[in-house]
């Protein structure tokens, strides 16, 4: 196996391993690749603890890594998932929240390991994408929402 080009790198304190397995369990083609322990003691880990975690997430390269309690995330970084249908966008966002995660505003939420998630039905992109009176209707419906409704969307661009 080879380490690909270029990668996301997710910091975790120490929970790099769990927060990964959830994701394989929760999103298609999303994997575990290898698990790399740490070869001797460090500032944020124990020799023999987990260091990084290598995993593709819906087949994106990335690297979690047990770094410490240094930096904490925010929603200066989010995966993106695009749904298509209600039941899609259900699925993902009960997933998170229900797993210790929190809701917030317009389509995201947040994982118990603080990663910011916008769960995006492919109808409210299509409708932004499409501009005009049904885009800025969809836009203020969405504003009023957590997790987003698809057919409230739909209604809204229909008018």
């Amino acid at each position: 196996m080879t380490i690909a080009k270029n990668s996301v790198c997710i910091w975790f304190d120490t929970e790099a391993e769990a927060a990964t397995q959830f994701y394989a369990e929760t999103f298609p083609n999303t994997v575990v690749k290898s698990v790399h322990r740490a070869p001797s003691d460090n500032p944020s880990t124990a020799q023999g603890a987990v260091l990084t975690v290598e995993f593709d997430l819906m087949s994106i390269a990335c690297i979690a890594l047990n770094g410490g309690p240094a930096f904490k995330h925010s929603e200066a970084f989010s995966f993106q998932i695009a749904t298509d249908s209600q039941e899609e966008t259900d699925r993902y966002w009960n997933a998170i929240v229900g797993n210790g995660g929190e809701e917030s505003m317009c389509g995201w939420c947040r994982d118990k390991w603080g990663i910011s998630w916008q769960i995006t039905p492919r109808a409210l992109s299509e409708a932004m994408k499409a501009g005009g009176p049904g885009a800025k209707r969809a836009f203020e419906a969405m504003m009023g929402m957590k997790k987003i409704d698809v057919a409230a969307i739909e209604a809204a661009v229909r008018g």
